[in-house]
């Protein structure tokens, strides 16, 4: 099939790109590199992936491409996204500038969804865990979403939205859709990012606000006690990237996920406390590891916990890499970059 897919340098697009041109998929990238400067891919000089620099927000960009290319899904992954410090630091302009985002997708799916001879079959919408910030219902289903308070976060609340304009763009113009919420990522690709102003946690900047790699980073440098955000009791299911990727993809191409949602996750969750413990030994120390604890976020979710059963029962899918195995991937690539000073 041919692909759209914006934000295409990003993190989980950069497993997923790789794994659809590897199965003779022709895959068309737009991104402006607002998060990290200049990245590049593994994918990038493949031959049936194609890439056009510039804004996500470009309608007319956007409308030129589904429809000079016969694109069949359009992947609406381009986002401002990042740790919880930027939950708080850019707290308008995630709001602001991934409306936008969301807005240009949809306009250019409409337009090209009801266009005589149409090949586009359908826009992906790539949500998050964040939707189910203020929910008290563990595990958390996706039917739960309609019950619980709305998020308290505007990246959350936006990310609610764009469930919104795909279930409107559908009711209203006939536009097929697929939601995919991926909880908590972790993998390799992620850099420092270009944005915000820098944040210590004890006596070390952080990478990027994100736990796992903020928690080598300390250990990796000596940090000790280990400063973690809150009492470390937060619980995450911490879902390797290139599981997301496969099931995102299986989410992309099966008609039963036409017009549903999904909750993507590995299925068993750990604390702060349990991944800090992990790291540190992974790294060779002895014991466990030292915490010191600092204030905590206002928006520093307690449980993410989901039901991962519809993604399995109706799809097939399965996020099985244990948090142990992805960090035998992570946490030597993490070390790597800090050292080239990437991260």
């Amino acid at each position: 099939m041919k692909i759209l897919w914006t934000g295409s340098h990003g993190f989980i697009a950069g497993y997923a790109i790789e794994k659809l041109l590897e199965n003779g998929h022709v895959v068309y990238g737009v991104d402006n590199f607002w998060k990290y400067g200049k990245v590049s891919k593994s994918f990038d000089n493949h031959e049936n992936f194609h890439f056009t620099e510039g804004d996500a927000k470009d309608v007319d960009l956007l409308k030129n491409i589904i429809v000079e290319n016969d694109i069949e899904i359009f992947v609406a992954g381009a986002a401002i996204i990042g740790g919880i410090a930027m939950f708080h630091e850019l707290a308008y302009d995630i709001i602001a500038e991934n409306e936008k985002l969301t807005c240009a997708a949809f306009d250019a799916c409409i337009y090209a969804y009801n266009k005589e001879n149409s090949t586009l079959r359908k826009i992906v919408v790539i949500s998050s865990s964040m939707v189910f910030e203020n929910t008290d219902s563990f595990p958390s289903k996706e039917s739960d979403l309609i019950k619980c308070p709305a998020p308290s976060s505007t990246y959350g609340f936006q990310k609610l939205s764009t469930e919104y304009f795909a279930k409107g763009a559908y009711l209203q113009y006939g536009l097929p859709y697929t939601i995919v919420r991926p909880f908590n990522a972790v993998g390799i690709g992620e850099k420092r990012s270009n944005t915000g102003h820098e944040i210590f946690s004890g006596n070390i900047k952080l990478c990027m606000s994100h736990v796992l790699p903020d928690l080598v980073l300390k250990i990796y440098k000596g940090q000790n006690p280990v400063h973690i955000l809150g009492n470390g009791n937060q619980v995450r299911h911490y879902t390797y990237a290139g599981d997301l990727a496969e099931a995102i993809i299986k989410c992309m191409f099966s008609d039963e996920a036409l017009n549903d949602d999904f909750n993507l996750s590995y299925p068993q969750g750990h604390s702060v406390l349990e991944l800090a413990d992990a790291v540190w030994k992974f790294m060779g120390k002895e014991g466990n590891v030292p915490i010191i604890q600092d204030k905590a976020y206002t928006w520093d979710v307690q449980k993410r916990i989901p039901d991962v059963s519809k993604a399995r029962n109706i799809l097939g899918i399965e996020c099985s890499t244990s948090l142990e195995d992805s960090l035998k991937e992570i946490i030597p690539w993490i070390t790597e970059q800090i050292e080239l000073g990437t991260i």
